[in-house]
């Protein structure tokens, strides 16, 4: 038996760069995410500039939507595959589609393509979301593991910065709205860096210990994290325990149901705000008087550009408050108080607008809503599933509730340019405020029972 008295317990040994060679790593998925959506709210407008005839609402709404549903179905897809065959193939297999898909749009750019390159990139994305946050948090200590998780979380705001810069510069050097398809170049390149980066990865250390391989187990740990680490307690409990990969039949099991709804639907209506609002940002601030128009089509979407830039300092900073609250304070309360403010600051705005107050009011709910969004619920969600489900249906778990949380942007991406034609920008925010209480009223419900049910268990 190995002597362990002079080895590190990989669940409270300090941090090192090797932690945090793994957090950016695994954390390229996010930034993939966040660099999607604003792609996706720039091309939109730009293809409704240069296409004649102009495309139709449906059409539209299958643009803006594909990647999304694209991720949605890949959070699904490659969730089970890597519960039932491993992680590592499918981890490096994601960003190299991106990759492809990417450089074949850039090189053939039509609408149709575009769609279908935007599906494939979002099915890679989608198993990003489903595989790297169990990567991230079978691997780090636990005093560290909320923190690091949130972080990753966070990529997703540099990669909506990164894009917009690029497709501003891009934009503002041709002057030429037929140039979006030169926007995927830096999409390719990062996926591409972050496939050649994860060769230096191998198998899961956990998946493989919950699958009986003990010895590969504590062999890829030390791989990871350096040959004075060992896995510590978290041994089989039976001779032949490896864990059967879950089947999706029993993720969906009466069991699960609790499970299911606190993971995925607030996951959902939180993607009413950063994806639906998000895509729609430019739109919905113009027509609430936030953007000054400019003497064309062309000029509003880059002008519209500069001031989306400004809007992501503050999710920026929403983060930032989010992870430094992520380890004070009960992650359900955090999410609650998430989903509370962030609609009592689109009631703001609402307010603003009806009564026609100072554009720095209207701004003002804005940005509280996006501080308060990006502080709670874009992190909380992102995390909740790692903490509720068990080790041998975690990825599965995982990928059902970042396919919910899709789900809900899909929904919202097809429902607010009606909710535009129908009432404005006015009723796209009562009907959001809704959807955001919506999700702070299931995250109080149920959150609690849940925790208490898991603490109980592992008891």
């Amino acid at each position: 038996m190995e002597d362990t008295s002079r080895l590190l317990n990989m669940k409270d040994m300090p941090l090192c760069w090797r932690h945090i060679c793994i957090l950016l790593i695994t954390s390229v998925g996010q930034a993939l995410g966040g660099m999607l959506a604003i792609l996706v709210g720039v091309i939109a407008p730009l293809i409704a500039i240069t296409r004649h005839p102009v495309l139709p609402f449906w059409g539209q709404g299958v643009l803006c939507a594909s990647g999304l549903i694209g991720i949605m179905f890949g959070s699904l897809l490659f969730g089970w595959l890597s519960d039932k065959f491993g992680y590592l193939f499918f981890f490096r297999f994601c960003p190299l589609l991106v990759t492809g898909a990417s450089l074949w749009v850039y090189f053939f750019p039509t609408v149709t393509v575009l769609v279908i390159c935007l599906l494939l990139i979002g099915i890679a994305i989608g198993g990003s979301y489903a595989l790297d946050p169990s990567y991230l948090s079978e691997i780090m200590p636990e005093k560290w593991r909320r923190t690091m998780l949130g972080i990753s979380k966070a990529m997703s705001g540099v990669g909506n910065i990164i894009m917009i810069g690029v497709a501003y510069m891009v934009l503002k050097q041709t002057g030429e709205p037929t140039d979006w398809h030169k926007l995927f170049w830096v999409l390719a390149l990062l996926a591409a860096l972050t496939f050649l980066a994860r060769f230096w990865f191998v198998e899961s250390p956990a998946w493989l210990l919950a699958h009986g391989k003990q010895a590969e187990a504590e062999r890829n740990l030390r791989h990871f994290l350096g040959q004075d680490v060992y896995i510590g307690d978290a041994q089989p409990t039976k001779k032949h325990s490896a864990v059967s990969p879950v089947a999706r039949r029993e993720l969906f099991s009466r069991k699960n149901i609790k499970r299911i709804i606190l993971s995925g639907v607030p996951w959902g209506c939180e993607g009413m705000g950063v994806y639906g609002i998000g895509i729609f940002t430019p739109i919905l601030l113009l027509t609430l008087g936030l953007i000054h128009r400019g003497d064309s089509s062309f000029e509003r979407v880059v002008e519209s550009l500069r001031f989306t830039f400004y809007i992501n300092l503050f999710v920026m900073f929403g983060f930032v408050l989010g992870l430094s609250l992520i380890r004070r304070y009960n992650l359900i309360k955090t999410q609650f108080w998430g989903f509370v403010l962030s609609a009592a600051g689109l009631a703001v705005t609402w307010m603003g607008y009806v009564w026609h107050a100072p554009a720095d009011v209207l701004l003002a709910g804005f940005l509280l809503f996006e501080l308060a969004l990006n502080a709670g619920p874009h992190l909380s969600t992102f995390e909740l599933p790692s903490r509720i489900y068990s080790l041998s249906e975690r990825a599965g778990g995982e990928g059902i509730a970042s396919a919910l949380g899709k789900l809900g942007a899909i929904i919202a991406t097809f429902v607010i340019p009606l909710l535009l034609g129908w009432g404005g920008g006015g009723l796209v925010l009562i009907v959001a405020m809704a959807v955001l209480l919506c999700g702070g009223i299931i995250t109080c419900w149920l959150g609690s029972q849940v925790l208490n049910e898991k603490n109980s268990i592992n008891r």
